[in-house]
């Protein structure tokens, strides 16, 4: 049984990537309805109930605290972390929904996915070596982000921009989450930033959006499949996926989240790339394999 759980691992892994791949689909036609903020906060709000249970029953288990750190308290560290976390996710969210209103499902997934890269580049700033593999994954993924997004003059296309500033929050999401995780039960610690980004996305949609029931109505389905495929299964596939899967394993397979995009983007919307658009995600999807593959990993 032992060594089926690698493979079981790549599976649960595999999962999420088709969850958060196809969800930027449902992310697109929610916006014929229902504004950015509104949408994320209905959403997020969704996912943050299907993980209460699950929280709470590691809570009972286990406490939120896992390791404390100097100068902190079991009581506070979960709730700052919550709301770092959940900001940040507030941010990097609702960027890509703004820029989804105007871009396409694939390119946004394919853009998204640059965090990958934007991570070790971000993490050299406090002391971490970016490796060979880094720099020539970032050059090209840049080159690929030009044939896919860039129009006549340089300038990104109209929504594409956003999406680019949303990948550089989810750099940042994913530096904070690397250190909070270790201390903070994981299901606890997804309940509290998905709670605090809907709170934060809900207060934004009352202030800049119309709200109505006829609209959350219509779009039910992208609300249940953005909240609980996404929000809640996607996590927790990649929680379940993570703790048996090797680390190099997991980095290549959750860079399928792009691929699953451009393909139901096609699948569903009809979003069709042309031959420039098909070279730059293959571009951009090299560089993500190759800063994973030719960077030194610790024991």
């Amino acid at each position: 049984m032992a060594e089926l759980r690698p493979l079981k691992g790549n599976l649960y892994l595999f999962l999420a990537a088709f969850a958060w791949g196809t969800t930027f689909v449902v992310q697109r036609t929610a916006m014929d309805h229902l504004g950015p903020f509104t949408y994320s906060g209905f959403r997020f709000l969704l996912g943050a109930l299907f993980l209460l249970p699950f929280a709470l029953f590691r809570y009972r288990k286990r406490g939120a605290v896992i390791l404390r750190t100097p100068g902190t308290t079991g009581k506070w560290l979960p709730l700052g972390a919550s709301l770092l976390t959940g900001i940040l996710v507030f941010l990097g969210i609702n960027l890509q929904q703004i820029g989804l209103i105007s871009s396409t499902a694939g390119k946004g997934g394919f853009i998204t996915g640059l965090y990958v890269i934007i991570v070790p580049v971000l993490a050299s700033l406090f002391g971490y070596r970016a490796g060979t593999g880094v720099w020539a994954g970032a050059l090209l993924a840049i080159i690929g982000l030009y044939l896919l997004s860039a129009t006549q003059g340089f300038a990104l296309a109209p929504g594409d921009g956003w999406i680019l500033a949303c990948a550089f929050v989810w750099a940042l999401q994913v530096l904070s989450m690397g250190w909070l995780s270790p201390r903070i039960d994981s299901f606890i610690l997804a309940f509290g930033q998905a709670l605090v980004c809907a709170l934060l996305s809900i207060c934004a949609g009352l202030l800049t959006e119309h709200i109505s029931l006829a609209a959350i109505s219509a779009t039910a389905f992208d609300l249940v499949y953005g909240g609980i495929v996404s929000v809640g299964l996607g996590f927790t596939f990649q929680v379940a996926g993570q703790k048996h899967a090797q680390a190099s394993h997991a980095a290549i397979i959750m860079q399928f989240e792009a691929v699953f995009a451009v393909a139901a983007g096609w699948f569903f919307l009809g979003e069709t790339l042309g031959v420039r658009a098909i070279l730059g995600c293959g571009f951009m999807l090299a560089g993500m394999l190759i800063s994973q593959l030719l960077t030194p990993r610790p024991r």
